[in-house]
């Protein structure tokens, strides 16, 4: 579900697809070697997390995927090997967002802020570009789903395997809108089933529009078919993973 300061953006965002599809993968190096020491005055994921909500925080992150850029304003996809960092209209001008490439380790202030469900860094935060880079590869969520844990992976990078896509309403696999209110370029919305439980899942136009492979491929889908995806686990009243790559099997 969008913001309402989002939907009357229309054409003028400037989009990123880097997330719609596959993401680059991590060094093979990377488990074994990778080091994410925190700088001086730097929360911890757990610190961040626990911090009250309109509080100061300061984080180091790395961008994951960019989600849109409007009036020198990002909204970026974070994470680091403890936690992931949903980051909403942070300061950047054009230029500097051109710097944000997958993997960019950067430094944040802002502000802890809650929509809904979903913990964020509030509109207005700072950021700086540090030394250090790294892909967080995806974490098989599939037997977390409907699961209290679940919620400990917020704004991760996931992936769900051998779903079920369902029938939506009508014998459709997949609605415009969340009440099939809308047209193509809008937001996807498409119900799939493991374990004898049906989930919701979502492309977001804004982070992969009508032109993305993800998005295509979601309107392609058909009742019965049965799907791997990968997207982050973003958060609104509930789980509502935002997908970037669905694979029919």
């Amino acid at each position: 579900m969008k913001k309402l300061t989002l939907i009357l953006m229309g054409t003028a965002l400037t989009l990123s697809l880097a997330a719609c599809g596959s993401k680059p993968a991590a060094p093979a190096s990377a488990p074994s070697t990778f080091e994410d020491v925190k700088g001086e005055g730097v929360m911890t994921h757990a610190e961040y997390i626990n911090a009250p909500v309109d509080s100061e925080v300061t984080i180091e992150t790395y961008v994951q995927a960019k989600q849109e850029w409007w009036e020198d304003k990002a909204t970026i996809y974070t994470q680091d090997r403890d936690g992931a960092y949903f980051i909403y209209e942070m300061n950047c001008s054009k230029e500097d967002y051109e710097k944000l490439k997958p993997g960019t380790k950067i430094k944040v202030t802002g502000y802890r802020g809650e929509f809904n469900g979903e913990q964020e860094i509030a509109s207005g935060s700072t950021f700086e570009i540090e030394d250090g880079n790294y892909i967080a590869p995806a974490l098989d969520a599939t037997q977390l789903l409907g699961s209290d844990t679940l919620i400990d992976h917020q704004n991760e990078f996931v992936s769900f395997s051998s779903l079920k896509v369902e029938d939506k309403g009508d014998g459709q696999a997949f609605f415009y809108n969340w009440d099939n209110s809308g047209t193509q370029g809008d937001d996807l919305y498409f119900d799939a089933s493991v374990n004898g439980n049906t989930y919701t899942f979502t492309v977001e136009s804004y982070l992969c529009n009508k032109d993305s492979d993800v998005y295509k491929a979601v309107e392609g889908l058909k009742v019965g078919d049965t799907i791997d995806c990968e997207g982050f686990l973003y958060w609104y009243e509930g789980a509502n993973p935002h997908i970037t790559k669905v694979t029919v099997k």
